[in-house]
């Protein structure tokens, strides 16, 4: 059976789709995860979004991708997705980077092992071992997969622990324009609140005695309905303003999001050539915010830091900010987007699947034993 880590992978699915003669007829589903609950899962397929209820999954599993990238693919994208984040002290070992930033994310403090070390890999590992030691920070080691997979049997036999799987997407730049999917869901709320006053105005009349008490619960949902359909209003007026740097209420949302933010945090975000931060804003106040980079000999549109605040989620927000970032990746000459999403976090997985993004590969950041 599948579990959350599947979530972004290529799956196939034998479903039962009705009974004949007694017996269970079933159709097969071939396509992306982008969601798995207790109760459902949701595969990407050729012709579109399909749901099923676990309840009628009578077997699943992973399936390999349809065309594995090349290895110098692979190398060329985590080169541009590390200009993309670049880490204010670095060092080599033959081509292999090492990467410190003061501790903060694991992407900046890691080892990236692609390319040639220029020494038997176990000597590889050691200097690894003793760079970060010298940084008084413990060793890691991030490994695109299946590029690093001997890496990471050396790390295995060495004890080291490995992070959740992180899943490297790409996109083809200009991004599919929104459909209904993407509808924020603040007008149905408004249906409701507008059939509860219905409801009670219908209660009102058939008690009379109680019509008082029934005219304060019409006027309540009446209220109700207003303040939802103000509500919804007020997420459409989002602006969207890009920057060639952050303000302090942007930085605040990343200190936030990732514990703190030391001084070499601000180098890893503002150190790249081209790079743009989205700031939205509602009313004058910042609810979302994003960045993006040019990177890779000018091809690949890095995004990351995608955040929207708790009380503005779920209303097209993210949306917008990334279609603000991925038109600006285009004029700048960008033809393919990539970002980098936790496995486990599958509404992430499910956004960045309805804007055209598929699993490029995957990558472990390994952690050495204390």
């Amino acid at each position: 059976m599948l579990r959350q880590q599947d979530v972004g992978h290529r799956i196939v699915v034998r479903r039962i789709v009705g009974i004949r003669e007694g017996r269970p007829l079933f159709s097969d589903a071939l396509g992306e995860l982008v969601e798995l609950s207790e109760t459902h899962l949701t595969l990407a397929t050729a012709h579109g979004p399909l749901r099923v209820p676990v309840t009628q999954v009578h077997r699943a599993k992973r399936v390999p991708p349809t065309r594995r990238p090349t290895a110098a693919a692979v190398v060329a994208l985590e080169r541009a997705a590390d200009e993309a984040w670049p880490a204010p002290t670095r060092g080599r070992i033959g081509d292999w980077l090492l990467r410190s930033a003061d501790g903060w994310t694991g992407r900046a403090n890691s080892a990236l092992p692609i390319g040639d070390p220029d020494r038997p890999l176990a000597a590889a590992v050691d200097e690894v071992e003793r760079w970060y030691a010298e940084q008084g920070q413990p060793a890691m080691i991030n490994t695109p997969l299946p590029l690093a997979a001997p890496v990471g049997t050396e790390l295995d036999a060495r004890g080291w622990t490995a992070r959740p799987p992180t899943l490297v997407q790409t996109a083809p730049l200009p991004l599919p324009a929104p459909s209904s999917v993407d509808t924020p869901p603040a007008a149905g709320r408004v249906e409701l609140a507008d059939g509860q006053a219905g409801a009670a105005g219908g209660q009102a009349d058939a008690a009379g005695g109680q019509a008082g008490l029934a005219g304060e619960q019409a006027g309540l949902a009446g209220g109700q309905a207003g303040a939802a359909a103000g509500q919804a209003g007020r997420w459409e007026s989002v602006v969207v303003e890009l920057a060639t740097a952050p303000s302090e209420g942007w930085l605040a949302f990343a200190a936030g999001r990732k514990g703190g933010l030391p001084d070499a945090a601000r180098h890893v975000l503002t150190a790249v050539d081209q790079v743009r931060f989205a700031h939205g804003y509602v009313d004058g106040t910042l609810v979302a915010v994003g960045r993006a980079t040019v990177t890779g000999q000018g091809r690949w549109l890095g995004l990351s830091l995608i955040e929207v605040s708790p009380e503005a989620r779920r209303q097209g927000l993210a949306r917008q900010v990334i279609d603000e970032l991925a038109a600006w990746g285009v004029s700048a000459g960008a033809t393919r987007a990539f970002l980098q999403v936790e496995q486990h976090n599958t509404a992430a997985v499910a956004l960045y699947q309805r804007l055209g993004f598929v699993t490029h590969h995957t990558y472990l950041t390994r952690v050495a034993p204390h």
